[in-house]
């Protein structure tokens, strides 16, 4: 077996609160922990991880120890010692944080020469022990087993013993939530949309690494407030407040997302000073990364296009924004749907082989219907020259209740002497109505 104990240092106060790093969550270290190894616990102040099982997967002892100190998303710097036992190195890591120099971990002497001082199951008889002249691990270990537990209770003994390899461990083991659904009180009452987004940003670093963990992106998550006055000004306030953040493409770019979210709290006001945060994920995808490309027309610089279409829907409003998605239909008309930008994720929906052949590049929203002589479609009196055609289309079977009745239409290139060529069709009559009048319809224009 072999550990390391990690401790952060704790984190000093900037002037600067906007370019200072977010700070991360005790929960959300532990998440970061179990990318090297299963094996990750808190145990008080350290959180150790047992990777003798995963030492050769990153290259040896000494390359783990140098990832862990280099990865870690704390903005503060990690304290480190290692142990052939969980409470051996946290040990060691509490005589390195308070300035001694600790036995190196391959000593024969360990743990007997340790003090009891850095021994947690020790602390509340460190006077009494003292007076009995035992003052390291190995002194009060060559007690009478049964003394001990009587006059200190089994506590002491199994750390002693848990020192010494002689009982397995016992850890509460740290798992991946499969949801990512985290709280955070503020240090103070926020009253403006700066101070909430700056609060915001502990829990964005912790989502984050979750994502990382799960090799997931985000589509879309909520951040939550809590209120902390139920009346105001004689109105009845709501308990909470929320903020639902959408995004066109799947993202673990925290830094892109915090700026969707101050644009969404700029416009958002506050009813009341809030305490309390809670950020859900709510839609995720698998992460498939960033492709990169080695072409130099593929890794241009700027901002992506995804990234400005967000931040407009953010400042705008999700329906001043809008894109088109591809729709299963074989009627042009009905090929695409507009809606908001930042929902419209990928689909399946692909416009038919057979009427893309024909499709113009500019085609109207609805069919305009044209004059007819002598069943012949026509503009202001002149009949238009059929060049290309049928494309016979047959469609909305499958929508009858809301089509009303069978889409039937043969597609045509005409030219007109005044606006060049169209693209008409000429509605064919359906089952039981021969003798209904022939309509032609204008359906797009050819540039």
């Amino acid at each position: 077996m072999h550990w390391l104990a990690l401790r952060w240092l704790p984190e000093a106060p900037s002037p600067d609160a906007e370019a200072a790093p977010a700070p991360v969550s005790p929960e959300a270290l532990g998440w970061w922990a179990l990318g090297f190894t299963p094996h990750v616990a808190w145990l008080d102040e350290a959180l150790l991880l047992e990777v003798s099982a995963c030492e050769r997967l990153w290259g040896g002892r000494r390359s783990l120890m140098r990832q862990v100190a280099h990865t870690h998303p704390a903005p503060t710097p990690v304290q480190q010692a290692e142990g052939a036992s969980s409470l051996v190195a946290l040990a060691r890591l509490r005589l390195y944080a308070a300035g001694q120099r600790p036995p190196p971990a391959g000593d024969r002497q360990l743990p007997g020469a340790l003090p009891l001082s850095v021994l947690s199951a020790a602390q509340p008889h460190l006077d009494v022990l003292a007076r009995m002249g035992c003052r390291t691990w190995g002194q009060v270990a060559a007690l009478p087993r049964g003394g001990l537990t009587r006059r200190f209770g089994s506590e002491l003994r199994e750390a002693l013993d848990v020192a010494w390899g002689l009982r397995p461990e016992r850890h509460a083991w740290l798992t991946l939530p499969e949801v990512f659904d985290q709280k955070a009180e503020l240090p103070a009452l926020a009253t403006s949309a700066p101070e909430l987004l700056w609060s915001a940003q502990r829990l964005l670093a912790a989502l984050r690494i979750w994502l990382q963990a799960r090799q997931r992106g985000v589509l879309a998550f909520e951040l939550e407030w809590t209120l902390d006055l139920k009346r105001l000004n004689g109105v009845d306030l709501p308990r909470r407040q929320q903020l639902l953040v959408r995004t066109a493409e799947p993202t673990q770019d925290m830094a892109h997302l915090r700026r969707l979210l101050a644009e969404r709290l700029a416009l958002t006001p506050l009813a009341a000073p809030t305490g309390w945060l809670r950020l859900r994920a709510i839609d995720t995808v698998p992460w498939d990364g960033a492709a990169r490309s080695f072409l130099p027309e593929d890794n241009r610089s700027g901002e992506p296009l995804h990234h400005l279409i967000e931040k407009l829907s953010a400042r705008l409003g999700a329906q001043q924004v809008l894109m088109a998605r591809p729709q299963a239909d074989h009627r042009p008309e009905r090929m695409q749907q507009w809606g908001p930008a930042v929902h419209a994720g990928p689909s399946d929906a692909e416009a038919p082989a057979a009427a893309s052949e024909l499709l113009p590049a500019w085609l109207l929203p609805e069919p305009q219907a044209l004059e007819v002589q002598d069943g012949w479609p026509s503009q202001r009196g002149r009949r238009l020259r059929l060049l290309q055609g049928p494309q016979r289309v047959e469609a909305a079977w499958w929508d009858l209740a809301n089509a009303g009745a069978l889409t039937a239409r043969d597609y045509y290139i005409a030219e007109s002497p005044q606006a060049g060529l169209w693209w008409v069709y000429r509605e064919r009559p359906g089952a039981g109505q021969p003798e209904a009048p022939v309509r032609w319809f204008l359906q797009g224009l050819y540039a």
